[in-house]
């Protein structure tokens, strides 16, 4: 303890804390909307198809996440596209973009001369090496992914749930989904650099998936989302720093465990009552 309170001095540890903040209000946020309309696994077509802007950065000499920005936002909206207007069907779509969003990273990483330093960081993360200008553009993200949602947040709560009430209305469900799309491409900009293209997934659906234990209320499941997912992420981040790990990958072995707990609680309590009411029937 007295050692990771010392190490609090150094500024790339309070940088890796901001990060860490920052990251899980965007992901609890999104994560709400991706869990209740079930959409985990566009959420990884979305993040792997980034991959693409990573090797367009690299390729053009650019900072990473200025290539993924608008390249993310681009792959939600073709995603959206082509499972809304097209006959393609979602899970195609996915396909398609994950592929060739890989296809063309790894293609234009090839064809940069040298070798790519900080590649491991973007595929697995590593929030120990954030630099000020990702602290502020993640603040830029947060506040855009925020006044978004309390903007249109009836129009995604019935987009969620009953997407010909919202027609009904007066509202596209396309354009609404699209703007989900393009948010969760911002908060997977927001989450790179902490776990990686690869453990993106969990990021969002994790402690958005514990929140819902607890509440089914939206506003509250954000809420609770958020500050679960900032303190399991700092606990992740302080044992990766104790016992020199990867932290991306400690912090999603910390979310895991806890969902694995809180889920099995919660079954046992099932089964207590199911016991209890048998009993009362005798």
């Amino acid at each position: 303890m007295l050692e990771i309170l010392d190490a609090l001095q150094y500024t790339f540890i309070q940088r890796a804390i901001l990060a860490t903040i920052l990251t899980s209000i965007a992901c609890g946020v999104i994560g709400v909307y991706v869990v209740t309309k079930k959409i985990v696994f566009i959420a990884g077509g979305i993040s792997h198809a980034c991959f693409g802007g990573i090797g367009l950065s690299f390729y053009l000499g650019l900072n990473p996440l200025l290539g993924l920005l608008p390249f993310s936002v681009l792959s939600a909206a073709a995603l959206g596209f082509l499972s809304k207007k097209t006959k393609v069907s979602e899970d195609s779509a996915i396909g398609i973009l994950w592929s060739l969003g890989v296809a063309i990273g790894v293609i234009l990483i090839y064809l940069t001369p040298g070798y790519a330093p900080d590649l491991m960081t973007y595929l697995f993360g590593n929030i120990l090496t954030v630099p000020a200008s990702d602290i502020w553009l993640m603040v830029a993200i947060d506040i855009i992914i925020l006044i978004v949602v309390v903007l249109f947040f009836k129009e995604f709560l019935a987009m969620c749930f009953d997407e010909e009430y919202t027609q009904v209305v007066g509202v596209s469900a396309d354009k609404i989904y699209l703007l989900l799309l393009c948010l969760l491409a911002l908060a997977t900009v927001a989450m790179i650099k902490v776990v990686g293209i690869i453990l993106i997934i969990a990021m969002l659906s994790i402690p958005a998936s514990i929140s819902r234990k607890f509440s089914h209320n939206m506003k509250t499941m954000m809420i609770y989302s958020s500050v679960i997912g900032a303190v399991l992420s700092l606990v992740g981040l302080a044992l990766s720093y104790q016992f020199d790990l990867p932290s991306g990958a400690t912090i999603i072995l910390v979310m895991s465990a806890v969902y694995l707990l809180v889920v099995g609680i919660g079954e046992v309590q099932k089964r207590i009552q199911r016991k209890n009411v048998d009993t009362d029937f005798d």
